[in-house]
């Protein structure tokens, strides 16, 4: 008998490195489980590194009728108990191979703050076909009840973050630096920076309008956006449209996120939606003050004036003053970036992240059979 874990992500995002934590974690706990992710997908190609149990499905989209087929064959070969969807894909695909397959139980995790579509096949995916929901933050709970989902079948979960790859230790190659070097940036040069996929919530139109506004008052401060996405011929346009072309730097998609973070001097977040946001995390981690907008789970996350600064969303001028207010004010800096590191330890591990999903297992019916594995 096994657990299933479904991701049909094609991309490498914050979803994708939460269920692939999920999954090194069911490893280490000796669960039997097998991990359905996209062929050739990073995530595919990350989970066959850690060698995981994994079993490539092609998932075109949601009415994919060989996929279902395959996947409901999967699963009654593999005598599957229960099915955890990391995503709307895999659970639209999933939800009706799992029925065919009779398996007994069923989760979804949650991840963002889109208000729920009024239509058959939402409600089928959220409402009819799964036993919990897991929520990321209390604000993409709060969207699902608003959505019309029963609040008990309702389960907040926090996103998780590997820390190793933060720590010290792993850094020692790298400085301050960094990016300094990459991109010849003067000494005192103020780099501010994003890391999130280049799409309309993330707003990061927002924060281009923003630093329109920082480069009248300090040419120092530089902007650094990571990430790829549908916008980003769109952005481009908009930066040189605003002349900002000089001090906005687009990077694109990166693997060396924590060495890029330890050279940033502010991390932002300018979304208008978002259920977490696992970046903020990572910032947090790398000690980095950030200034986030007040939306979804992010006040769970960025306490203002204590763990960062929030600021309204679709709104550049509050942006601008609060990055102001940190570049010109180092200590309130380095003291919101050490409360963000100590929250970050206390409360979002991977670790943590993965029992409280386990422990969900066992509450939904699978208490005897995880036993059995984890004293093994």
């Amino acid at each position: 008998m096994s657990l299933f874990q479904i991701d049909a992500g094609k991309e490498w995002r914050g979803g994708q490195r939460q269920s692939l934590f999920l999954a090194k974690e069911l490893k280490r706990r000796g669960l039997p489980f097998f991990f359905i992710v996209q062929p050739k997908s990073p995530l595919h190609q990350k989970a066959c590194e850690a060698e995981l149990p994994v079993l490539p499905f092609k998932m075109r989209n949601e009415f994919d009728l060989p996929a279902i087929l395959r996947l409901a064959w999967a699963m009654k070969r593999k005598k599957c108990l229960l099915v955890h969807f990391h995503d709307a894909h895999s659970a639209a695909v999933g939800s009706v191979a799992a029925s065919l397959a009779k398996v007994p139980f069923r989760i979804i995790t949650r991840r963002v703050d889109f208000p729920l579509k009024k239509n058959y096949f939402s409600r089928r995916k959220y409402m009819k076909n799964v036993n919990v929901i897991i929520a990321i933050s209390e604000g993409v709970k709060k969207v699902l009840v608003e959505g019309g989902v029963d609040p008990e079948n309702v389960e907040v979960i926090s996103s998780g973050i590997d820390f190793s790859s933060f720590e010290e230790g792993s850094l020692a190659l790298t400085s301050k630096d960094y990016l300094h070097r990459e991109f010849s940036f003067a000494v005192d040069d103020y780099l501010v920076g994003i890391v999130a996929h280049l799409a309309d919530h993330k707003g990061h139109q927002y924060l281009i309008q923003a630093t329109k506004i920082l480069k009248q008052q300090s040419p120092k401060i530089k902007t650094i956006i990571v990430g790829e996405g549908p916008l980003s011929m769109e952005l481009d346009k908009q930066a040189k449209e605003l002349d900002v072309e000089d001090i906005i730097f687009f990077l694109g998609f990166r693997k060396d996120i924590p060495k890029i973070l330890s050279s940033l001097d502010l991390f932002v977040l300018s979304s208008h939606l978002e259920g977490m946001g696992s970046s903020i995390l990572d910032a947090m981690a790398s000690r980095l003050p950030v200034v986030a907008t007040k939306v979804g789970g992010i006040p769970e996350v960025v306490i203002h004036g204590e763990t960062g600064l929030l600021v309204p969303p679709r709104n550049p001028s509050a942006l601008a003053r609060a990055i102001l207010m940190l570049y010109s004010n180092k200590t309130l800096a380095s003291r919101l970036g050490q409360k963000g590191y100590e929250l970050v330890h206390r409360k979002f591990s991977a670790e943590a992240m993965a029992d409280k999903v386990v422990r969900l297992y066992e509450k939904v019916g699978l208490r005897k059979w995880i036993k059995i594995y984890e004293k093994a």
